[in-house]
């Protein structure tokens, strides 16, 4: 079984990307982010990433096509770093991560976030709040109702990490530190 996997859980903006790509840089693990999937899927059939959450809502085989889509991934990988919301789920052996952030910071930074924009459009930092709390309300309901999994139960993750006032290094020398004394357990 491959035991050097780390995934990545947290709220929407809460550094998921930027510290998935410091802990790249730091360990020279690949990268597998189930989000960019998503985001390719939504823009492929002409949808919002909030439309393509209410079609995952109506359509559970295209949601369980991309959870399974990590757990395959990481079967055949090792040196992985997971990005996914269910990546806890997908892959139970890996050190678990979940980042958090307050739902302000997390809307100014979505809001901000070029890289969105395909699929995330907010007329105001107010819009984006609303926005993001409801696809959080969204994506919970999903995932008790498909999986019976509640990602926002923190006693599924090794290490949580507010991030709402940490600069992405900090959170990624946090991850490091703890992933290293979890590996030493497991090797």
């Amino acid at each position: 079984m491959n035991i050097h996997i780390i995934s990545i859980a947290g709220d929407i903006a809460s550094g998921k990307g930027t510290v998935t790509s410091l802990l790249q840089q730091e360990l020279g693990y690949e990268i597998y982010k189930n989000g960019e999937y998503v985001r390719k899927l939504a823009k492929e059939m002409n949808m919002s990433i909030v439309e393509f959450q209410e079609y995952l809502n109506a359509h559970e085989e295209v949601d369980k096509q991309v959870e399974k889509s990590a757990s395959i991934y990481a079967s055949e990988h090792d040196n992985l770093i997971i990005d996914a919301r269910l990546g806890f789920y997908a892959v139970p052996h890996s050190f678990k991560v979940y980042l958090r952030v307050d739902i302000n910071e997390a809307a100014r930074r979505a809001y901000n976030d070029s890289l969105r924009k395909d699929t995330e459009v907010y007329e105001s930092i107010d819009m984006a709040i609303k926005d993001i709390k409801y696809r959080y309300e969204q994506e919970n309901m999903r995932y008790l109702k498909t999986y019976n999994v509640r990602r926002d139960d923190m006693s599924n993750y090794d290490l949580v990490i507010d991030t709402t006032r940490k600069a992405p290094q900090e959170v990624a020398s946090i991850i490091l530190k703890e992933y290293k004394t979890w590996l030493k357990d497991k090797e």
